[in-house]
């Protein structure tokens, strides 16, 4: 009997990242693939980008509403509690065999420990990473500790999930997931990217995503405005700007970078999501990729593309050499992009290795879900003593 192998996705970056993945389940007879949908993909503040996955041939066969019009700490909060009473309902009416999810969110977590609650094994990927100037750090540990199959990015990340007591013959370093899009997926040409965005890109452009900062003390509107005010500086450089996501602060940003793209029609687009295909296309003819955004640092530097990675929120998370790390002020900013578009980078793009992976994972991780029995008890692995204790 195939395994109803269940999928949980809440963002557009995040289903992005597991679209090979969910290809290769739903193709696969040992497995039948439940899609759980959330998050900012209902909103249509946010794109309604479930529209996209159901474009893309996959069927939802859950949605469940969490999202909240607030955007505070307060609002995240209460949106947990709406994502435990939405997954339990859902979980229930699939009874999967197991539960795959990505990453390091809210709703990710309020998702997990549903599942483990429900003794539905969860499959933890992209656990073991740091990212200190946001709350995913602590989510995304969390996850780790409710789930029972992990598939990390790097070595190192595979080695702090066994620190944090995972039996290391569960735990697999198959690398970036979204890696595997470098292999798999045809990129649009600059001229195909700007009839599909209607925008004619004449000029080099950046291509910006920037993202609340939950934890450190980084304003949201005046980090964002710092990143406005440095790109004026470059005015024979266009702009991509997509929006950010759903943390508490992220709405406050909305309305600026509207603003912008209305001020400068002709050079700025502003897009609340490019869908995976586009976004990739988009990094790989762009000048610099500029923000906070976690594809900064695990997926551009595969393209050779340099990335202006602005503040605190990926603090602690490996990074290749072609990004460069700035804080959120003006001149900080103007000084990254003029070094990341200076020719160094370009010139130094064979020296550029990214840690992350070949972009293999997918196949990796399916042979192993093949393998898994599904036990729901966990022993906590002792690292001190090398043993189960």
């Amino acid at each position: 009997m195939a395994k109803k192998i269940a999928l949980f996705t809440g963002t557009r970056a995040e289903y992005g990242l597991l679209y090979w993945l969910m290809k290769d389940i739903q193709q696969d007879p040992d497995f039948t693939l439940q899609l759980l949908v959330s998050g900012t993909h209902l909103s249509p503040e946010f794109g309604l980008t479930y529209r996209q996955i159901e474009q893309d041939g996959f069927h939802i066969d859950e949605k469940i509403e969490i999202l909240l019009s607030s955007d505070s700490p307060v609002g995240v909060a209460k949106s947990v509690g709406l994502g435990v009473l939405g997954f339990t309902d859902a979980l229930a009416r699939l009874s999967p065999d197991m539960l795959v999810i990505l990453g390091d969110r809210f709703e990710a977590l309020a998702a997990a420990q549903t599942a483990m609650i429900l003794r539905i094994p969860v499959v933890h990927l992209h656990g073991g990473e740091i990212t200190e100037g946001a709350y995913d750090d602590a989510f995304r540990h969390a996850i780790t500790k409710l789930s029972h199959l992990h598939f990390t990015a790097t070595e190192s990340y595979r080695q702090r999930v066994i620190q944090l007591g995972e039996a290391p013959e569960r735990v697999f370093n198959v690398g970036a997931i979204g890696l595997d899009h470098l292999k798999r997926t045809p990129m649009m040409t600059v001229a195909e990217l700007a009839d599909s965005l209607a925008f004619p890109l004449q000029q080099p452009y950046f291509l910006v995503t920037y993202h609340p900062v939950t934890l450190a003390n980084e304003p949201a509107t005046a980090s964002f405005g710092a990143v406005l005010n440095a790109l004026d500086s470059f005015p024979e450089h266009q702009v991509i700007l997509t929006y950010p996501n759903a943390d508490d602060g992220g709405r406050k940003i909305i309305p600026l970078l509207e603003e912008y793209a209305k001020a400068n029609p002709t050079r700025v687009l502003a897009i609340p999501s490019l869908g995976q295909r586009r976004y990739l296309s988009a990094v790989s003819h762009a000048s610099a990729v500029i923000g906070n955004s976690s594809s900064g640092i695990i997926e551009v530097p595969s393209f050779g593309i340099p990335t202006v990675n602005i503040g605190q929120r990926q603090q602690g998370r490996m990074a290749a050499n072609s990004v460069i790390h700035c804080p959120p002020r003006v001149e900080a900013i103007r000084l990254a992009m003029s070094s990341a578009i200076s020719g160094r980078y370009l010139e130094a793009e064979e020296s550029i290795t990214n840690p992350y992976g070949q972009g293999d994972a997918g196949s990796q991780i399916l042979a192993r879900l093949k393998l898994f029995g599904g036990a729901t008890i966990k022993t906590f692995y002792d690292i001190q003593r090398g043993s189960l204790s």
